[in-house]
C-alpha cells in the first residue's frame, strides 16, 4: 500500500484534534449538569424550608448563616451562569459533530479514490 498523503495526514490531524476537543467539551457540560441540577436541588430545599427558618451557605469547609433573600438570588446568579454556559456548550458541541462528520466525509471519499486507482 502506497504512502498517505500529507493533505489526508492533515485531515486524519484535525479528525483527532476535533474529537479531544468534543471529549473536553462533553465533560464540561457534563460537569455543569450536574452543577445545574446541584443548583435546582438547593433552590427546591430552600423554597420548601419555613419562612422563619435559619439557612446556611457553604463558605469553603464551613457553614455560615445566610439572609434566606440572598441566598436566594446568588443561586439564581449562579442557575443562570450554569444555564448560559451549558447553552454554549451545546453549541459548541453541535458545531464540533458537524465539523467532525465533514472531515469524516472527506476522509472517506479520499480513501474511495484511493482504492479505487
Amino acid at each position: 500500500m502506497s504512502e498517505v498523503s500529507p493533505w489526508l495526514q492533515e485531515q486524519l490531524s484535525k479528525y483527532e484534534q476535533l474529537q479531544a476537543t468534543l471529549q473536553s467539551i462533553l465533560l464540561q457540560k457534563q460537569q455543569v449538569e450536574v452543577e445545574l441540577a446541584e443548583i435546582k436541588g438547593a433552590l427546591e430545599e430552600l423554597e420548601k424550608a419555613p419562612a422563619d427558618a435559619e439557612v446556611y451557605k457553604q463558605a469553603g469547609m464551613i457553614l455560615v448563616r445566610a439572609d434566606r433573600e440572598k441566598l436566594k438570588a446568588e443561586l439564581m446568579e449562579k442557575k443562570e451562569l450554569a444555564e448560559t454556559r451549558q447553552s454554549v456548550l451545546a453549541k459548541q458541541e453541535e458545531r464540533l459533530r458537524e465539523n467532525l462528520q465533514e472531515i469524516q466525509n472527506k476522509i472517506r471519499e479520499a480513501l474511495a479514490a484511493r482504492k479505487a486507482s
